[in-house]
């Protein structure tokens, strides 16, 4: 997964992400949803980031950021 700095509210670690539990275990709040998608609570739940992740290439692409209210009237295993 790529690198963020600590300032944007995601921690950064420098490992592989090859399975969805590889996320979860380095990031314990992330929501493990279908169709590849993983949700990041930002700034203490205000914010959301949806992403999709191709973990054989190991590319993540947002899908969505957010306020919670506007992640509320998405659809996030589709976006």
């Amino acid at each position: 997964m790529p690198r963020v700095p600590k300032e944007h509210g995601i921690p950064s670690q420098e490992s592989e992400r090859r399975s969805p539990q590889d996320i979860k275990t380095a990031y314990r709040t992330a929501s493990i949803l279908r169709n590849n998608r993983v949700v990041f609570n930002v700034k203490g739940n205000t914010y959301r980031l949806v992403v999709a992740v191709k973990y054989e290439f190991q590319i993540v692409y947002i899908r969505f950021v957010g306020t919670h209210a506007a992640y509320d009237n998405i659809k996030a295993e589709e976006v």
